[in-house]
Order: structure tokens, then C-alpha cells, then sequence
């Protein structure tokens, strides 16, 4: 059974759903970016039936300033209330639960990063966002890593399809000179205060388990995988370019979720 439920956060009222189930571990998901609570094409909402329908009671909800909340947007760096607020709220709607697992995409999972300790007994986190800024701002974005380049250019070389365009010149060499261009780039340094660095601080002195998941052809994942060191925290791999685990991704996205709940008890 699915229910619309509102829950305060420091003065704002926050819309919520809660997809209900006999469990006793519970998955809250955090959303991300400006993103509401259903998730693009509703993905967060299928997957909380599907996580449901597995005897886990699951927990959505709008931050403060986006959908159907009220309150002023902050940004994941200032969700952490929301967080804290909802997790009561989770607590409270479903009185049963003892445990619960945080999942959070791209900069949710940042924000679970950046704004824990927090009540939770696990952590799943994808694609987690390490850009300064927001995530709706793509700026940043104008190029994938160097390692990334490389890998792609080096699977075109072996590919004799690419190699045929090449020759036929049906290759765009703009784009080309500015791919090649990106693997003389240095490095730049890792500021104390920039976003990755904290992510790794974080990271490094978790107080529960937590899981990192990775599409390994998205840009979110592959600036993570350059930038941050996950240190003791095991990451698991997908080869998807689907930031948002889209179509058949999904299930693989419910599958380690699944696992995430049925190790948390």
C-alpha cells in the first residue's frame, strides 16, 4: 500500500511517500539534484514498488523547496535536516522497522556522505557527485576524465568500424583534437576544502557499512572514480553509461539494493 504523507523540517512542511511492507528494514531514498521524489521518468517510484513488493517498507520525499515542499531549496549541501527529519518521519510511519538503509544518487549520495553521522544503519551510494556546484550545472561536464578518453579512443582503435570512418574521414577532428587535447592536461591539484576532498574525509571515517555504486561509463562515476578514493568501502560496477540506472539497469540497481537490506538486519 502506498501513502502521501508531510512531515516538518524546521518550520516547512516536507511531502513524503511511503510504500508500506512487513519488514524491519526500511530504504529511505534521497533524491537528487533538483529531482523530486518519483525520480526521472519515475524511476524512484518503480523501484520503491519493487523494493516493497520484497517485504521492505521504502520512504520517499520531496526536500525542502522542491515538488511538493514547501521551505526555501538549499542544495544538497544544506539537506541535511531534510535528512535527519525524514528519517524520524520514516521511523514514525512505520513503527516497526529497526534498521534503516540510505540510498541516494549522484549528489544525494554526496549529501549522505557529507552530512553523516547521521540515524541510518547503511549506506548505498551511486555515482556520487564531486563537482564544486550543483549537479544541474553542467559546466564541468565539457569532458569526461583523461582515463576515460583513453579508455574509449584505445576501444575505438581495436574497433574496425571506427578506424573505417577514420579513414573515410567521417570523423569530427574538432571533437577529436579537443579528446586528445584533455590527455595532456595535468591533474589539477586537490584543494583541502574542494567537494572531493571532503568526500573523502568523509568516507574515511564512516560509522556504518555502506556500498558505492558505479556506472562506469557516466561522467559522475568517472570523475568519482578519478577524484576520490573510496578507501575500505567496497564499490561495485556496472558497464552503463545510464546515470540514473534506466531500463534493464534498474534491476540491477534493485538487486544491489536488495542485498544492501538483506545484509543490514
Amino acid at each position: 500500500m502506498r501513502h502521501q504523507l508531510s512531515f516538518p523540517c524546521e518550520g516547512a512542511p516536507l511531502a513524503a511517500t511511503l510504500d508500506e511492507a512487513p519488514g524491519t528494514t526500511g530504504l529511505l531514498i534521497v533524491s537528487g539534484g533538483n529531482e523530486i521524489r518519483s525520480g526521472a521518468h519515475r524511476g524512484m517510484a518503480t523501484l520503491a514498488q519493487s523494493i516493497a513488493e520484497a517485504g521492505h517498507p521504502v520512504f520517499r520525499f520531496d526536500r525542502r523547496g522542491i515538488g511538493d515542499s514547501e521551505g526555501e531549496n538549499g542544495s544538497y549541501e544544506s539537506s541535511g535536516p531534510d535528512i535527519a527529519a525524514a528519517i524520524a518521519a520514516f521511523r514514525g510511519a512505520a513503527p516497526q522497522i529497526t534498521r534503516i538503509v540510505a540510498f541516494g544518487n549522484c549528489d544525494a549520495a554526496s549529501a549522505l556522505l557529507l552530512h553523516h553521522p547521521l540515524p541510518l544503519d547503511a549506506l548505498i551510494l551511486a555515482n556520487p557527485w564531486t563537482y564544486n556546484g550543483d549537479a544541474d550545472d553542467a559546466d564541468e561536464l565539457a569532458l569526461p576524465p583523461a582515463d576515460a578518453i583513453r579508455a574509449r579512443y584505445w576501444s575505438r582503435l581495436k574497433d574496425p568500424a571506427s578506424l573505417l570512418r577514420l579513414f573515410k574521414g567521417q570523423v569530427d577532428f574538432r571533437k577529436l583534437l579537443r579528446g586528445l587535447s584533455a590527455l595532456r592536461r595535468k591533474p589539477a591539484p586537490v584543494a583541502p576544502d574542494s567537494l572531493s576532498a571532503r568526500l573523502d574525509t568523509a568516507l574515511a571515517n564512516l560509522a556504518c557499512p555502506a556500498t558505492i555504486l558505479l556506472a562506469t561509463g557516466d561522467r559522475t562515476a568517472q570523475a568519482f572514480a578519478e577524484k576520490c578514493d573510496p578507501g575500505a568501502v567496497p564499490v561495485e560496477r556496472l558497464n552503463s553509461a545510464s546515470h540514473s540506472f534506466v531500463g534493464t539497469d534498474a534491476d540491477w540497481l534493485a538487486e544491489r539494493i536488495l542485498g544492501s537490506l538483506s545484509r543490514t538486519r
